[in-house]
C-alpha cells in the first residue's frame, strides 16, 4: 500500500505464492501466537498485499503496516493499540 492505495502487480504462479504463504505461517512465531514481519516490497514481489491480507483474515490474525513493513500479529484475540 502506498499513500493509502493498494498497488497492483503481476501475480506470481500459484504454487510459488502458496509456498511463500506456507513458509510465513509455518514460522515458529506464527505457530506460537507471536509476530511475523515482512517488508512491503517483498510481499508485493512474492504474493501481493491482497493475497497476504486474505490469508491473515482467514486465520483470524491481525496485520498492521509500520513504515515499510507489514507486521502480522499471529493471535486471533482482540487488538488494542495502546499508544
Amino acid at each position: 500500500m502506498v499513500g493509502g492505495m493498494l498497488q497492483t502487480r503481476a501475480i506470481p504462479p500459484p504454487a510459488q505464492a502458496d509456498r511463500w504463504i506456507a513458509g510465513i505461517f509455518s514460522a515458529r512465531a506464527a505457530q506460537t501466537g507471536g509476530v511475523v514481519r515482512r517488508s512491503i516490497a517483498w510481499v508485493e514481489r512474492e504474493v501481493g498485499t491482497e493475497r497476504l491480507m486474505a490469508e491473515v483474515r482467514a486465520r483470524g490474525f491481525h496485520m498492521v503496516q509500520v513504515g515499510g513493513q507489514y507486521v502480522i500479529i499471529c493471535n486471533p484475540g482482540g487488538l488494542r493499540v495502546i499508544c
